[in-house]
């Protein structure tokens, strides 16, 4: 019987992905669950790519959200003065910024993260007056050409179809290459053929790369590195942000304040589209429309934006979130790696990764079908595809966290049986 509607597969781009992977078609969804049409249901550990931090339909979120739509209110506005997006920067700047000791000016961008990351290009070239752009092996900053040239898995480089330039990439921390010892040769040999660059961009977390945590000290080495160089550290909290971590911010933990911060996914609260940059005061030097776009002000976003940090410090989603790291961890280790001691897993906060790397890395698929097959939504990451990635909401309970990990183990046994 067909799961899902013939017009997808007559009318709709052979560009589409996820839908190939879980072939069903979906209808309604509660916090970590998901409701086929047909009424089967799912456990999401694909989280809509780490769009939905607070859940499906959050209760909080969505109320702030339909009083809103009650009125005739405004819901685009290109970037007119409006409350909604005063009252968002308001609680992003009191409730956010100022408890942090950021003193950083807020852009809103288009509706998408590859959006503000190209604005974060732009910025970086024009303050520094310089082209190049530092970006780390592994790293997953967006689809459009500026973001891309920065991308590094081979597909999506090559769906380009002109030159991707002005980038280049160094090692991410890993136990083969000291990337920070790296990196300073490269800057210091006056015969590397690189020129200096504008900006470094990094993820605390790669997320697409394979759930590859950096330490502490890469960080502060990186914050040390672009002081001494005049450097600026572009942190790409896109996927990693608003809370996936166990912070707000992913380069809490490390005590750095970096030059530049992309915010996008689950910043509007509900998964609706919204990208902002946060910068330091004196790089706003864009010229009035010297980076627009229509969507830039779209309402929904800004009331919901609003709502789902109200919701984070009231409910104290960070240290929930290291709550539940701890079950994740403990869970991995005890349960998943006695399966096969080839295995191995990492992660931070609710972003996971198992690695079936040394075994066969067509395994990570096999095992991500599995899961499907009962009933849990996952994803895969990292080189070949080798990594199962476990992305939650924040706000998964626990027993529907525990029930998505038995799935996986019960699905890695079967595998690998």
């Amino acid at each position: 019987m067909e799961k899902y509607s013939s017009v997808f597969g007559e009318v709709e781009s052979q560009v589409r992905s996820y839908c190939r992977k879980f072939p069903v078609e979906f209808s309604k969804a509660h916090n970590s669950e998901l409701f086929a049409k047909d009424g089967t249901r799912y456990i999401d550990f694909l989280d809509v790519a780490g769009s939905m931090n607070y859940g499906h339909n959050n209760p909080y979120i969505k109320k702030a959200i339909m009083d809103y739509l009650a009125e005739d209110t405004i819901i685009n506005a290109l970037d007119l003065y409006t409350e909604a997006k005063a009252a968002f920067l308001e609680t992003m700047e009191k409730q956010i910024l100022e408890p942090r000791n950021l003193d950083y000016k807020v852009m809103c961008c288009g509706p998408t993260g590859t959006n503000a990351i190209e604005a974060a290009l732009k910025l970086a070239r024009k303050n520094k007056k310089r082209t190049n752009i530092f970006a780390f092996s592994g790293a997953f900053h967006g689809m459009s050409l500026g973001s891309l040239a920065m991308t590094t898995d081979q597909t999506s480089r090559e769906g380009a179809g002109v030159p991707l330039n002005n980038v280049t990439f160094v090692p991410y921390e890993n136990k083969r290459v000291d990337s920070i010892e790296y990196i300073r040769h490269t800057l210091e040999d006056d015969h590397s053929g690189v020129a200096i660059p504008a900006a470094i961009f990094v993820e605390t977390t790669q997320a697409e790369g394979g759930i590859n945590v950096s330490s502490v000290d890469f960080l502060r080495e990186l914050r040390a590195i672009c002081d001494e160089y005049d450097i600026l550290l572009v942190v790409d909290d896109i996927q990693v942000g608003n809370g996936r971590t166990g912070y707000f911010f992913s380069f809490e933990r490390a005590g750095i304040v970096p030059d530049m911060v992309v915010l996008s996914k689950s910043i509007s609260g509900f998964g609706m589209p919204m990208s902002l940059l946060l910068m330091k005061p004196e790089l706003d030097i864009f010229r009035p429309a010297e980076h627009n776009g229509t969507f830039r002000g779209n309402q929904l976003s800004f009331v919901g934006g609003k709502a789902g940090i109200e919701f984070f410090n009231e409910h104290h989603i960070g240290e929930e979130v290291q709550r539940k790291a701890k079950i994740i961890d403990e869970f991995m280790k005890n349960e998943i790696i006695p399966i096969d001691s080839r295995l191995a897993y990492r992660g931070i906060g609710m972003i996971w990764g198992i690695d079936f790397m040394k075994i066969d890395a067509k395994k990570a698929l096999d095992c991500s079908h599995a899961c499907f097959d009962k009933g849990l939504i996952i994803e895969l990451a990292g080189r070949h595809d080798s990594v199962l990635k476990l992305m939650p909401a924040l706000t998964i309970e626990d027993e529907v966290l525990m029930e998505g990990l038995e799935i996986i183990k019960v699905s890695v046994i079967e595998v690998l049986k």
